[in-house]
């Protein structure tokens, strides 16, 4: 038999003296009970501080399955309902129009409502400059961040209320697209909840997950644990610090917008809190965060064959979606022995999570490479970790 912590040792390290990642950190755990856990390489190359476990890393769009979960704190309190359109709370998108591909405008068919934030199938774009809506998402982004520099920064509402305005790329429910759902979400959350939504992150999900380093900001005595993001530098062939703020992140103490598609902060270990709720079935330590059937409604694909067919990339394959995650549907094509259900999802630098009930596995990689996606080496990690299991 294979030595478990030898393989995922080379894997990793081979990763970080290859030149592909700076550096790592690798928890999984399992029934509860710590499997596996390596740092390699640093968290800042330049200033020789080594990748340590209480390393503060951005977790860009791993925040999302956060804000599903505080979205379905709220629907279980019966305050808000799935199929509430989301005008109904701001009402800056009332009367919706939608960008068709020769150039009109045309009413939308239905509005937008909040399942299709949690599954993307808004038509609510991120900033690209291959269709005129995520053009117009850029532009105002950019607008924002300049704003920002400024000293005038603009708050969670103001983003959203100006994306409101911007047309869809498709009608809602016709297709999945990753975009904007997950922060218009965080300001509904806003909105019902009176508060801050990193205030109401912080009372009902950080406070009772004993996440204490998880939010949208790093304190500045914090600042020499927060990981340097890097970039992968065409012209040196070499990863290079990168700082271009492309989604209106910032994580300075006076940040203003909160966004729940991108915006926090964490480490591995406060991470794990979450996943290990989501694994127990919505407990954890003895507190119940959500129901058991909370969960089990939203490890399940909610994706038509129609939505699916733009739900593609390695990443994916062989997944559903539905809650702002990945859920497990195909083994043979995911080419994985995971389990079938096992869900989670993965961030723009290249941090993973898997949530995995069945064999109560908690697996987390965590790097900080711009445009990582899931990586080949995650595959192989994650293969080893299921072939030890007995």
């Amino acid at each position: 038999m294979f030595s478990y912590k030898d393989t995922m040792d080379k894997l990793i390290k081979d990763e970080v003296d290859s030149g592909n990642v700076v550096g790592a950190n690798v928890l999984v755990i399992h029934n509860g009970n710590e499997m596996y856990h390596n740092t390699f390489g640093y968290a800042d190359k330049e200033n020789k501080i080594q990748m340590k476990r209480d390393t503060i890393f951005r977790m860009y769009s791993m925040t999302k399955p956060i804000t599903a979960v505080a979205t379905m704190i709220l629907v279980e309190r019966g305050e808000i309902d799935l199929w509430d359109p989301v005008s109904k709370y701001i009402p800056e998108f009332l009367n919706q129009v939608v960008y068709t591909s020769d150039g009109k405008l045309v009413p939308v068919k239905r509005e937008v409502n909040i399942q299709d934030l949690l599954n993307m199938t808004s038509g609510i774009p991120y900033p690209d400059e291959n269709h005129e809506p995520g053009r117009q998402i850029k532009k105002l982004f950019t607008g924002f961040i300049e704003r920002r520099k400024r000293g005038d920064s603009p708050d969670t509402m103001e983003y959203i209320k100006a994306i409101a305005k911007v047309p869809l790329l498709f009608h809602p429910g016709e297709k999945w697209m990753y975009g904007l759902s997950a922060d218009i979400l965080g300001g509904i959350i806003e909105v019902v909840s009176g508060k801050k939504y990193g205030q109401f992150l912080k009372e009902e999900l950080f406070n009772p997950l004993d996440m204490m380093e998880t939010g949208f900001f790093v304190p500045k005595d914090k600042l020499n644990r927060f990981a340097k993001n890097y970039k992968w530098d065409e012209e040196v062939e070499e990863l290079s610090v990168f700082n271009i703020s492309h989604l209106g992140e910032y994580y300075g103490e006076d940040v203003e917008f909160e966004s729940g598609g991108a915006g926090l902060v964490s480490t591995i270990d406060d991470y794990s809190h979450f996943a290990m709720m989501m694994v127990n079935k919505g407990v954890y330590n003895g507190k119940r965060i959500l129901g058991r059937k909370t969960i089990e409604f939203m490890a399940q694909d909610k994706l038509t064959s129609e939505q699916k067919v733009n739900y593609q990339g390695d990443g994916v394959r062989g997944y559903g979606y539905g809650s702002l995650m990945r859920i497990l549907i195909d083994k043979e094509e995911a080419a994985t022995n995971a389990s079938l259900g096992e869900f989670g999802w993965d961030g723009w630098t290249g941090n993973y999570v898997i949530m995995d009930q069945k064999e109560n596995i908690v697996f987390m990689y965590f790097i900080q490479r711009c445009d990582s996606g899931v990586t080949p080496v995650v595959r192989k990690l994650r293969m080893a970790t299921y072939a030890t299991l007995e």
